[in-house]
């Protein structure tokens, strides 16, 4: 297993990555899309094994003190080996390290003990749906 930060993914690969976690048939869009994401991003961690893009997540930041954890994937043939927890390990240190001194994250309830056993705590947050 090999892990590494902010070096630059095979975009469709990734698509098809985070494709597979969340379920949808990604496609070239999407691709695209990630390419604007990444440019714009403080950091991302990437995980391989045998050269087979199977973890990643990415960190976005207001240009300050606030990072924010987006897209945790991991490859559904590869869960519940640690790979996540280390994705957003490696991204938390790696976050603090570009100056960053928050990480937030939003999740659904079946990932509270996912994301607490990570380290993260109980926080008041507003969410506004715009579409």
């Amino acid at each position: 297993m090999v892990f590494s930060v902010s070096e630059w993914p095979d975009c469709t690969r990734l698509a098809a990555l985070h494709g597979a976690a969340f379920g949808y048939a990604a496609d070239a869009e999407d691709a695209e899309r990630w390419e604007r994401v990444l440019k714009r991003s403080l950091c991302w961690v990437t995980a391989h094994v045998d050269g087979a893009l199977v973890g990643f997540v990415n960190v976005a930041w207001d240009g300050g003190q606030h990072a924010f954890l987006l897209d945790t994937a991991v490859h559904p043939d590869f869960g519940r080996r640690g790979i996540g927890t280390r994705l957003v390990r490696e991204a938390a240190q790696a976050a603090a390290a570009r100056g960053a001194g928050w990480l937030h994250v939003d999740y659904e309830p079946p990932l509270e003990g996912f994301y607490r056993s990570c380290g993260f705590g109980d926080t008041r947050a507003g969410l506004l749906k715009l579409r």
